[in-house]
């Protein structure tokens, strides 16, 4: 996708392909138990990875009815969509979800068959999750993949409710945490996160030398997220490694700062970077839309500081009509990052 550098071709091989639809399907006939064929609603480009195989090669081999939806920015149009094709599952990103949420009527769609609500792409937000749930009355699901792992990796067991993890490894995958040196962490320390498994990329296309960066030795791929795991296997993400923000030697992940401001009242979207400082090296910045247009930067910068370490509260706010998505939905925080430094 590009979001924190240049696009790389990742080479995905069929048995890599193959591979991964069968073990979402491990996961997916073990939620709908029905052998009859449901609908799904794409509201995801196909050429995403993330919509290639949950959508469309997951979903063709169950035979399910795929409704696929051109423009999902047209959130009027979608919404009518979901009204006429009562569905079973529903795979988007946080920011698609955050928007259905505030799009007048879709309060008033039948989730009644609504079986499994999929997020992924980005990380979902709990404030998010808590109103999709309170509205729909489904538990939204976190899965994390990417390209590189075609790209299923970890996902919550069906029904659990939202717990702010990424889930479990799914069949005949392996996750392990490390340091900078590539050595194991212990259970709860944050380090990288690595996968391996046979969903895992041969490399990058014409690339060597990027691929020598994240293939490690017996096919541990570093994967660029920063995370830890849990005594029961449950793996969380707190952030993209080069997202990260450096405050006076103090790390701040970006998902922390962006999931607080989500929680007042007069914000609809946030998006936190890093912004050169004298003082401390980087300091957080905050691009934010406003749902209450008479939401002051002063008032957003004390709820923060109510929920966060001092060195984590957001130093400069900037309001925007919208902020920079990919063609998926994920907000593009180096975009941002070049505002700043522009």
């Amino acid at each position: 996708g590009g979001t924190t550098g240049v696009s790389k071709g990742a080479m995905l091989t069929h048995r890599n392909m193959v591979a991964n639809v069968l073990q979402a399907s491990a996961w997916v006939e073990r939620t709908f138990e029905s052998p009859v064929p449901e609908t799904t609603i794409t509201a995801l480009p196909l050429y995403h990875i993330f919509a290639l195989t949950a959508n469309c090669l997951l979903f063709v081999r169950l035979g399910w009815r795929n409704v696929l939806i051109p423009n999902p920015r047209d959130l009027p149009a979608l919404v009518a969509e979901m009204r006429k094709y009562p569905f079973t599952f529903f795979a988007a990103v946080n920011t698609l979800f955050n928007a259905l949420l505030h799009t007048p009527g879709f309060e008033t769609v039948d989730f009644k068959r609504l079986r499994c609500t999929l997020g992924g792409g980005m990380a979902v937000q709990g404030a998010v999750a808590a109103r999709w749930k309170q509205v729909t009355g489904n538990v939204l699901t976190q899965a994390w993949g990417l390209t590189e792992t075609s790209p299923a990796a970890c996902i919550n067991p069906p029904g659990l409710d939202f717990n702010g993890s990424i889930g479990l490894p799914i069949p005949s995958t392996e996750v392990e945490i490390v340091d900078d040196a590539g050595n194991p962490q212990p259970i709860g320390q944050v380090g990288e996160i690595c996968v391996r498994g046979p969903q895992v990329m041969l490399g990058y296309f014409n690339r060597p030398d990027e691929t020598a960066k994240v293939m490690l030795p017996q096919g541990w791929l570093r994967t660029g997220d920063i995370g830890r795991m849990d005594e029961r296997g449950f793996v969380y993400i707190e952030d993209r490694k080069k997202d990260m923000i450096l405050v006076s030697g103090f790390n701040v992940y970006p998902n922390e700062v962006e999931s607080v401001a989500v929680t007042h009242p007069g914000v609809l979207e946030a998006a936190a970077v890093a912004q050169a400082d004298e003082k401390s090296g980087e300091v957080v910045a905050l691009f934010v839309v406003k749902k209450d247009p008479s939401l002051t930067a002063e008032a957003l910068i004390e709820h923060c500081r109510e929920q966060l370490t001092g060195y984590k509260v957001p130093k400069h706010v900037y309001f925007r009509q919208e902020l920079p998505k990919t063609n998926v939905g994920k907000i593009l925080r180096r975009a941002l990052r070049d505002e700043v430094k522009a």
